[in-house]
């Protein structure tokens, strides 16, 4: 946890904080925090700062909060991401918040189990943990939007061409010709496809409604180590 976000009902004034459960023990048991040290917060889309410890017991530390830093520029990017297997899906939705993406979309594929939807993981509490996550690590306070759409053709159809507007739409996929681009200078949508791949009607599908297919080369990832991998090409992450 490289930053404590902060909910609206921890706060208990508008400069102070309670903290309690996971972050307290992390002050406790990892960082050894003690009265008068200063942590990194952050308000949940808000700004970010440091907070000073000025109570501290077993059951909550107080801070006293100055939050006086804007979070980091989200990635200009609109995630199409097939609904990945739940073991991995924890981990994918991590690493997506800590790359500052701000708007995935969670869609069916025809080789996405129908058990995929039933994970827990999907639930709006589950969601937010593992988004939240993900902001920590990455010391960022935008918490990221997720929308679920289980029906592939309606949502290519009807819902697709109006998020590809003003954005490069690509798809990545296996055996396209085009490689995949690097630094993009504007806005952008990639689809990634399930484990195995979108099938070329789907392929077929996302290209008749604006996207590029797009390629990694010769070697085929997980969609967990893909989803990093392409991000990191289109835009410059460390800028």
């Amino acid at each position: 946890m490289n930053l404590a976000l902060l909910h609206d009902e921890d706060l208990v004034a508008a400069d102070r904080a309670l903290i309690r459960g996971r972050r307290l023990q992390h002050l406790q048991s990892v960082l050894k925090s003690a009265i008068g040290d200063r942590v990194p917060v952050g308000r949940i889309n808000g700004p970010m700062g440091t907070g000073e410890i000025v109570r501290l017991d077993d059951d909550e530390a107080e801070l006293q909060l100055t939050l006086d830093q804007p979070a980091p520029p989200p990635l200009p990017l609109t995630l199409v991401l097939a609904m990945p297997r739940p073991k991995m899906f924890r981990r994918i939705i991590q690493t997506c918040a800590a790359l500052g993406v701000k708007d995935i979309w969670l869609i069916n594929s025809y080789k996405v189990e129908k058990s995929f939807w039933q994970t827990p993981w999907l639930s709006e509490p589950h969601l937010r943990e593992n988004l939240t996550l993900g902001l920590e690590q990455a010391r960022d306070t935008a918490m990221p939007q997720v929308h679920v759409r289980k029906l592939f053709k309606p949502f290519v159809e009807d819902e697709l061409p109006g998020l590809l507007e003003g954005k490069q739409g690509l798809v990545a996929h296996p055996g396209t010709a085009t490689p995949c681009p690097t630094h993009l200078p504007g806005p952008a949508l990639l689809c990634v496809g399930p484990e195995g791949g979108f099938t070329p009607y789907e392929v077929g599908k996302l290209e008749e409604a604006g996207c590029q297919g797009v390629h990694l080369g010769p070697r085929i990832l997980r969609v967990e180590t893909a989803v990093p991998v392409l991000i990191s090409r289109l835009f410059d992450l460390c800028t």
